[in-house]
């Protein structure tokens, strides 16, 4: 098996941990291993958790670092569950975590997945195929105005309406089980003048059924605010995303746990005791270099934003 992929902002996303060759630390999403292994490679008597839903991630990622010994967790789960994880390791605390919520290379390379809209494969996109909601599901039985919300909302995308009515005309005469069956209808969907517009026709449309199929956006806020609980002081969370929805709700996260009083402004004396938990680092995204950007083209609607426990 052979799992490539290039690890984005990686320097960045590592120096961003401030790393303790003692800490204990979490990669949320572990991948391919390549932001891991360079946390590894900074720990002396430290731990690094990986954490994948995908299990040829975690295979070839538990590989490629086995030289690191018992210094290297591979657990399979999502990382919503970072605090169910560590009590079943009894780990108390962490000096920091880290997530790439971009889908991997190999996810997009591996063709019978059907994340890719560039190879013929049977509708799935689960990350995680222990999951019931597949891609098949969506697009074949969520009503038009259901398709119609999540395409607007998670792909940003102008014309979902008239995508989601082609979708919903195209299943009443068969039901549409391939990614090249969607893509087509997705060109027809889109007029020919808008189309010459934004990169591939079809990217923001399987952007949306994806966060749908994997609950990519209803688990972040939550989970960012379980990472901050689970912190020990001055411990840090790296998040690197890949679209505005994401790198929207990773900011007001972050700016919500940074507040402090949340009385309303005519009240003379604070009430709710509120202190804030998180300072955050970058007040504006880090984003790649232009050797990173001519190097992988995948990387370049990358942001690393991170924060840190007070």
């Amino acid at each position: 098996m052979n799992f490539e992929h290039v690890s984005v902002l990686l320097k960045e996303t590592v120096d961003g941990l401030n790393v303790k060759p003692d800490g204990i630390y979490v990669d949320g999403t572990l991948g391919g291993g390549g932001h891991s292994e360079e946390v590894l490679k900074r720990l002396t008597t430290g731990k690094l958790i990986g954490i994948d839903q995908d299990e040829n991630a975690l295979k070839a990622a538990t590989e490629r670092l086995k030289s690191y010994g018992d210094k290297f967790i591979p657990v399979r789960d999502n990382f919503s569950n970072i605090k169910e994880v560590l009590k079943t390791l009894n780990i108390d605390r962490i000096d920091g975590m880290m997530m790439d919520l971009g889908v991997s290379s190999h996810q997009l390379d591996e063709s019978e997945r059907g994340f890719s809209y560039r190879f013929d494969a049977p509708l799935d996109m689960r990350m995680d195929r222990r999951r019931d909601l597949d891609a098949y599901t969506v697009v074949n039985t969520y009503s038009e105005d259901d398709l119609n919300r999540i395409i607007k909302s998670y792909g940003e995308e102008n014309w979902a309406r008239r995508i989601a009515k082609f979708i919903c005309e195209q299943r009443a005469e068969k039901p549409i089980e391939t990614t090249l069956e969607l893509v087509d209808l997705i060109y027809r969907a889109i007029p020919a003048n808008a189309r010459r517009e934004g990169g591939h026709p079809a990217k923001r449309t399987f952007q949306a059924i994806r966060i749908e199929v994997n609950d990519e956006l209803e688990i972040l806020t939550k989970t960012i605010e379980d990472i901050t609980s689970v912190l020990n002081k001055k411990g840090r969370i790296s998040i690197i995303t890949f679209h505005s929805l994401e790198d929207r709700l990773v900011k007001q996260a972050y700016k919500a746990l940074a507040q402090g009083c949340i009385c309303p402004p005519e009240l003379p004396v604070c009430m709710c005791n509120n202190k804030p938990k998180l300072k955050i680092i970058t007040r504006k995204p880090i984003l790649p270099s232009d050797e990173e950007l001519e190097g992988n083209s995948r990387s370049k609607s990358a942001k690393l934003r991170v924060a840190q426990k007070l």
